[in-house]
């Protein structure tokens, strides 16, 4: 277990692997453990961190700190603070948002990312994600067993308010237009099961070249537990990109051609 003192909290990160860094983000539930299988993944040939967002897993809770600006400035600061100028980014759900916002800022420091679950606008969203309790909603996003278990139990310690002030964020949607500013290489893989978030209609003729989508088949809101051998090929194969390349590129492996249209 490793810990920084940022903003007078201690925040909570993971990291194994060697060489260049990439940086793994939980959703609204749970929180770094159910990145432990795709870290140790990308771990062959990355340094893999994977930190506890201010109010959940171990980090500090403080009810100032749960916007979504603040959570970006804990990922600014985190990589400030651990010498990394360049780096990958996997995120998932509220993290993925917290990615693709930190990415739209700060594009020189992200080489690539790829986005998990990530809803582009309010309308995407269930709005039982927004109003239920912490316990109905590890009931309904997560199944009960073993691969779940780590999310479940620590999708019970976060702070409720974490997700409340972070569904009230005013900079925390309308990704359909930002997107087009953002030019860094990125991935956006949904769950074509996912009860919580609704996936973009992205028209690959007039989407920007930077920004590929991906289906995964018979996954909902946690492709990386509910089918982690397909996702962490996934992954894997999009580290494997040249720096810059962009992620249409995965078009020529034939499990990657399934869009979402």
């Amino acid at each position: 277990m490793s810990a920084i003192l940022l903003e007078g909290g201690i925040v909570h990160y993971e990291v194994i692997g060697r060489g260049r860094p990439i940086i793994f983000l939980h959703g609204w539930v749970g929180s770094w453990r159910y990145w432990a299988p795709a870290m140790q993944t990308a771990s062959t040939g990355f340094r893999a961190y994977a930190l506890d967002m201010w109010g959940f897993g171990d980090t500090a809770r403080d009810p100032m700190c749960y916007g979504i600006d603040k959570q970006v400035a804990l990922l600014d600061r985190f990589l400030q603070e651990l010498g990394m100028a360049k780096v990958a980014i996997v995120g998932h759900g509220l993290g993925a948002l917290v990615g693709l916002l930190f990415t739209l800022r700060y594009p020189t420091v992200v080489d690539r990312i790829m986005a998990v679950g990530a809803p582009f606008e309010a309308s995407a969203v269930n709005n039982r994600l927004r109003s239920a309790s912490l316990p109905d909603l590890v009931d309904w996003l997560l199944s009960k067993d073993a691969a779940a278990e780590p999310a479940r139990t620590d999708g019970l310690k976060a702070d409720p308010l974490s997700l409340s002030t972070a569904f009230n964020s005013p900079d925390l949607f309308n990704f359909t237009q930002r997107m087009g500013n953002m030019h860094n290489p990125c991935l956006l893989v949904y769950g074509q099961n996912d009860p919580a978030i609704v996936a973009p209609a992205l028209d690959p003729a007039t989407a920007p070249l930077n920004l590929h989508a991906v289906l995964l088949e018979q996954c909902a809101h946690f492709p990386m537990i509910e089918d982690p051998a397909r996702f962490n090929r996934l992954l894997t194969d999009f580290l494997a990109l040249d720096s810059g390349e962009s992620p249409r590129n995965l078009l020529f492996k034939e499990e990657w051609k399934r869009r979402v249209r």
